[in-house]
């Protein structure tokens, strides 16, 4: 399970989980999900979105196997696109998202070593995913320019980024509350608006 920012850059890795477990599931267990519930990642305070004065959360974009939360954002359900707004919502997070599979699609061709089993004990395929993270980051911020040019020429990508540290966050769960739902329909009515 990992975090991305919109510059390709790893921030946040748990390693670990099985991966014939949901990602739902993986998340509501894991250690990154578990400090996020708890306001523990350092996430900036709550801000207006651009040219409105609708204070939202900051938000991490997830996909239909993740819960709602205030702080985690996943499409409306297809059965719920009765309006077009909910669609354009949809194409909205999921244009965020892309960002996260190119993160990926970056660090398999990288390191080869994704495109096939890695041959390794556990505990050392999760040293192995953590260093391929980390290197992913330094090759990204002092080699990788071009690479990563090629892959968001639509827009200027900073790659003066600072030093991120990883780390292996120390359970989590439950149920979407009024609030989430709430965050989702601001930024619904954000995508929306003329803003």
């Amino acid at each position: 399970m990992a975090l991305v920012d919109a510059h390709y850059n790893f921030i946040a890795v748990d390693v670990g989980a099985y991966g014939r477990n949901s990602d739902g599931g993986i998340f509501m267990h894991s250690k990154l999900g578990n400090r996020l519930d708890q306001k523990k990642l350092n996430v900036p305070p709550s801000t207006a979105l651009p040219g409105t004065t609708n204070v939202v959360p900051y938000v991490i974009l997830g996909d239909e196997a993740f819960p709602l939360k205030e702080y985690l954002m996943r499409p409306y359900p297809g059965k719920q696109l009765h309006d077009n707004s909910r669609r354009i919502y949809n194409y909205r997070h999921c244009r965020g998202r892309r960002v996260v599979e190119n993160t990926f699609g970056i660090l398999t061709q990288k390191f080869r070593l994704y495109n096939r089993r890695i041959q390794a004990k556990p505990e050392n395929a999760d040293n192995i995913i953590l260093a391929t993270c980390v290197l992913h980051n330094f090759i990204k911020t002092h080699d990788g320019k071009q690479v990563y040019n090629r892959i968001d020429q639509s827009r200027s990508v900073n790659h003066n980024s600072d030093a991120i540290t990883l780390q292996n966050v120390p359970l989590h769960g439950g149920n979407a509350s009024q609030q989430a739902f709430q965050v989702r329909e601001t930024f619904k009515d954000f995508f929306n608006s003329e803003a």
